[in-house]
Order: C-alpha cells, then structure tokens, then sequence
C-alpha cells in the first residue's frame, strides 16, 4: 500500500499546485490513491465525499467553493503528463528521494500547516532526518541585498551554525545566498543548512547560484513541493514560503523592502504562532524599510545578534544570549569609605594625610587603612610623604 501511495502523492504533486486547498482536502478525506483516481475521473466522488470536502474547507477558512467538477476540470489537463514513475526514478538518479508524511524521515513540525500541509516532499540531499522547529532558524530577506545585509547575515547564520541550528532558506541570491554559505562555513556535525525551493529539485535556481545549491545539497538538503522538472514561477515562490516558515521555530527578516517576498514569509511564521525577529537597519535605506514596518506594527521582535535568535527558539531558557562583555571601573567593589577618600585624591601634587582626614571627613586610621587599600589596587600613589591619585584611577 505504501508503494502505492507513494506513486500517487508523486503524480498528485503534478497534478495539483502547492496549497491547492480542495485537492489537499480530497486527499485528506479519501486518502491519496482514491484522491488521484478521483481527480483523474477513474473513480466518481459521490455526494457525501463532496459534502466532507466542503465542511472540511469550511474549517480551514474556505466557505464556499464551485464543487468537484469545477476541480477536475481544472486539473484534467494536467493528467496527460503524469508521470510519477519517470519521477520517482529521476529523484533516484539524482541521489534523492521523495518523501511523504508516513515516513520516518518526514519533518512533523509540517503538521502545523493542517490542511495547507504538503502531499510529499522532493528532497535532494544527504539521507539524514530534519532536524526539528526548535533547532531550526529561517534567515530571509532581499534578494538585493546591501553590503550591510551580507555582513549581519553572514555573523548570524555563521554564530547559528556553530550553535547547532539549521539555517533555513530560499536558495535565492542575496540574503538567502548568504545564509546558507555562512551556515556552511559555520557547520557543525549536524545538517548545517536546507534550502526550499519554488521549483523541482533537478534543476537548482537561480543558475548563478548552482555551485552554493550543490553544497547545500552534498552537506543539507535541498526541499521542493513540485516534483522534478516543475517551473519556479511567481505563485510557487510565494506557496514555498510557508514551508521555510513551518520548518523553522523562528524566523528573522535581514532585510526587506516594504513589500517584499519575505514579509510573506514571515507572515505565515506569525499565522502559525512561530516567533519573528527582524533586523534593524538605516532609516534612510529602503531595503530596511519592510524590517522597520514588521516591528513597527508588532509582528517582529527587533534582534541584533545570534543569541537574541536563539533565545527567540529558546524561550524556556535553554538558549540564552550571551551577556553583554562586563565593563569594570577601576572603582568597582570600593568601600563607601574607600570611594570618598578616592575621591578626596588629588589628581597632580600630593597631599599630606592630615588634609586628606579633613577633605574626606574620616578618621586619621581610616584614611591610613584606606591609602594602603588604594594603594594595592593601584588607584593612589605615594610621593614625597603625600598620597595622590595614581593615573589609573584618573
């Protein structure tokens, strides 16, 4: 049964475009074999399923829609070109695999789409499991990127890696291009890096970036919904981004315009309850503007260093940030008496013991005992039988 299944969510996967609600919906109410023979007119619908379908799209938000027969109308003209075999074994070819949700190798944090979950996944890459939400962080942004983009990108994604967390992104040039190198170079002994493509898998895109992409897959994994030879066209772009969100417990906008591809992204991480950070940039540089408009409006959290990230992915604690380096005053840990008499030094002559009770108003003894303290820590100094301040404590 599960060769069969696996056949029919290959040729679904063509058959229907991602997110495809009424056909996610069939598939889920008759299983993936009966949802292809119905789809492809082998086997009729009957009323009841029709009426299971239309509740459950009600659920999911869609409270009407033309019926079944408007559907298959709309897929039959893809049926001359199934062909899930020739694509199963061009997966295989490829040193790749499709994947399906009863497999062991099926990342489960997918399920928080529901309806809007994948039918299978085509994986080019290293046969080794997703890791899961909470060790997975998504780096989006412009596809122009700034050289300040670049840089902030690259310490992220690098420090992430060296944490252990798989960087999560779209393959495309600029601020996923250098995500996924900076993960790369930053890589521990887990999967350093994924990559979600609008297109099929045999086919890595954009061309400029076919040598990055072929690392990715030789050290992560390179993930499309279509299956192999499918086009990345604009809807596909849009449709993988909730998969980038889905796979990640935290996603974090670079930089983006303001209306940009990975807004979308990071609203679908929002729809799933999934945290957002977004990174500041220059009022004045309109490839911040859409990170300045997420925080703004309250759907991101400003983050400015990888352990911000990681204590978005971490909320229990497990993944604080690091404390900020401690900055030490020479006076740090002083007496109250101690702080006084300091202060009672004078910064060039010296002066006498005697002045220095009555400038601090303390006691001949306590200013004695202070002075050898000051002394040792090196914040005054003795000369010609009068103290000063030493030039450390100046």
């Amino acid at each position: 049964m599960t060769d069969h299944e696996r056949i029919a969510r290959a040729a679904l996967s063509r058959l229907m475009e991602p997110q495809d609600a009424v056909g996610l919906a069939l598939v889920r109410m008759a299983g993936a074999v009966d949802a292809l023979r119905i789809a492809t007119g082998q086997l009729a619908s009957g009323p009841q399923l029709e009426q299971d379908v239309t509740a459950l799209l009600a659920e999911n938000g869609t409270p009407s829609w033309p019926g079944m027969s408007a559907s298959l109308r709309r897929w039959a003209p893809r049926i001359p070109d199934l062909a899930p075999e020739r694509d199963l074994a061009t997966m295989q070819r490829l040193g790749g695999r499709m994947i399906m949700p009863s497999d062991s190798l099926w990342p489960g944090q997918l399920a928080d789409l529901d309806l809007h979950e994948p039918i299978c996944l085509w994986w080019r890459g290293l046969e080794h499991p997703l890791p899961a939400a909470a060790r997975s962080l998504a780096l989006v942004g412009s596809r122009d990127s700034t050289s300040y983009g670049a840089a902030v990108t690259g310490d992220l994604a690098y420090s992430l890696a060296q944490r252990g967390f798989t960087i999560v992104s779209g393959g495309a040039y600029g601020i996923d291009a250098h995500a996924h190198r900076a993960a790369l170079a930053g890589a521990g002994d887990g999967m350093p890096t994924i990559a979600v493509m609008a297109g099929g898998v045999d086919r890595f895109y954009p061309s400029g970036n076919e040598d990055l992409l072929r690392t990715v897959a030789n050290q992560g994994a390179v993930l499309a919904e279509v299956p192999p030879g499918s086009a990345p066209t604009r809807y596909r772009f849009l449709q993988r981004n909730r998969l980038i969100a889905a796979l990640a417990s935290v996603t974090v906008v670079v930089e983006a315009r303001w209306r940009s591809g990975a807004l979308n992204t990071a609203h679908h991480a929002e729809s799933l309850g999934r945290a957002v950070g977004a990174v500041p940039g220059s009022v004045h540089s309109a490839n911040s503007a859409g990170c300045h408009r997420l925080i703004r409006e309250g759907g991101a959290v400003c983050v400015t260093d990888a352990g911000e990230i990681a204590e978005l992915a971490s909320p229990s604690g497990e993944s604080l940030a690091d404390p900020a380096p401690a900055q030490h005053a020479d006076h740090d840990g002083l007496t109250l008496e101690d702080l006084i008499l300091l202060d009672a030094l004078p910064l060039r002559s010296a002066s006498s013991v005697e002045k220095l009770t009555s400038v601090a108003g303390l006691s001949t003894d306590a200013v004695r005992a202070g002075l050898g303290r000051l002394g040792l820590l090196g914040l005054a100094e003795s000369e010609r039988g009068g103290w000063k301040r030493a030039r450390k404590a100046g």
